[in-house]
């Protein structure tokens, strides 16, 4: 009995401390190292990411376009991969040759009957440039000019039309040679894009499902918003290269065959030059049409130039205005301010391809933008958030 109450534990009135035993202290441990590691590893990553963005930053343009026409013509590679025995790499090869084809034989037919046309344009223009830089108002040109009836009509109200005409003609002289420089030095920049396209976009075509699975296995969202991602992507790139590509090949091929029928020499030039501004939104062939026009018809050729000024106002225009903002916007989900700002913004920074990559990383903007709503819907409907 002695033994037994030496055995307890005394009284003193207070409660029993709460001990810690060694495997609370492991775990606590344990975890401390797991968030330092990890941090360690963001921190890495993040290191890595900015080290490498000025190397990634020389092919962010062509590897986005290239994005975008896989994307593009993905069902025809599965095709041409059920052809060939389920060989990716052959068909992915296949597949980059046909687009090049396709694509590029095309443009460098036409490149070079627009080469002539601007070959003979210069040839004809020359000398009568050369004759009114030396002779000034005394030229022959400017002669011929200012005996046109409307031009004699102007001088008769002591406008001298002879000098501003003059000084226009130096001034597009200036930007013409300045563009033809532009253009020269930045041919090596445009084999080098196209080359890197094609290059990335075998790639693309013959590992592109195992990409796309590895960057949603990358990406720490949901299943849901991380497709919802890729489905905005494969919408903007099908509608921004179809469609876009589609109407200004339209647009200048109408303002062409307009500048054809009413008896202008050079319409293939113009042609080829509608179709580069009509990739531009808010520009178009009118740039080319509306003036062409009103040349006509100050030469005397009123119905030729009245013909090209409504075929700009009542088809071309018709073309630019309306369907190409709604056909991009309904079928990428864009608003057509979007579509206009991203184009027009995409062009001015990323180059001629900025009205592929603009749209695009629009669309992948907006998308995020939507996952963020919905992700904070509740907090952002709560009462407490007005505040």
């Amino acid at each position: 009995m002695h033994d037994r109450m030496q055995n307890q534990p005394e009284d003193t009135g207070e409660s029993p401390s709460v001990t810690t035993g060694p495997s609370s202290v492991e775990a606590f441990s344990k975890g401390s190292l797991r968030n330092i590691n990890q941090l360690a590893i963001i921190g890495l990553l993040l290191l890595v990411t900015l080290a490498i963005l000025p190397i990634a930053k020389i092919f962010f343009v062509p590897v986005i376009v290239a994005a975008a026409f896989a994307t593009l013509f993905f069902p025809l590679y599965r095709r041409v991969l059920a052809v060939m025995g389920k060989k990716r790499g052959l068909s992915s090869f296949i597949c980059c040759l046909l687009i090049f084809l396709c694509l590029i034989t095309p443009t460098y037919i036409m490149v070079q009957l627009v080469v002539r046309q601007g070959v003979e344009l210069y040839q004809s223009a020359e000398p009568v440039v050369k004759d009114i830089v030396t002779k000034g108002s005394n030229s022959e040109f400017l002669s011929q000019i200012q005996s046109l009836p409307f031009i004699h009509k102007l001088q008769q109200s002591n406008i001298n039309i002879a000098v501003p005409l003059q000084e226009g003609i130096k001034t597009l002289m200036s930007v013409g040679t300045k563009a033809i420089n532009k253009t020269s030095t930045g041919l090596f920049e445009f084999v080098f894009t196209i080359f890197v396209m094609f290059f990335t976009m075998f790639y693309f075509f013959r590992d592109g499902e195992i990409l796309v699975k590895r960057i949603k296995y990358l990406v720490p969202i949901r299943a849901d918003y991380e497709e919802m991602i890729t489905s905005r992507f494969l919408l903007i790139s099908r509608a921004t290269v179809m469609v876009t590509v589609l109407i200004g090949v339209t647009q200048g091929t109408i303002g062409a065959l307009a500048l054809l029928i009413f008896g202008v020499k050079l319409w293939l030039l113009w042609g080829f030059i509608m179709i580069i501004l009509s990739l531009i939104p808010l520009m178009g062939a009118w740039i080319v049409l509306i003036p062409a026009g009103i040349i006509q018809i100050i030469l005397g050729h009123t119905g030729q130039g009245i013909g090209i000024i409504l075929t700009s106002l009542l088809f071309v225009s018709t073309v630019d205005n309306f369907i190409r903002p709604r056909l991009v916007g309904r079928g990428a989900k864009l608003h057509d301010l979007v579509i206009f700002f991203s184009s027009l913004g995409g062009i001015a920074v990323f180059g001629p391809l900025g009205f592929i990559v603009g749209p695009v990383i629009a669309a992948l903007f907006v998308a995020v933008l939507d996952i963020y709503g919905m992700e904070f819907e509740r907090q952002l409907k709560s009462p407490s958030a007005m505040l």
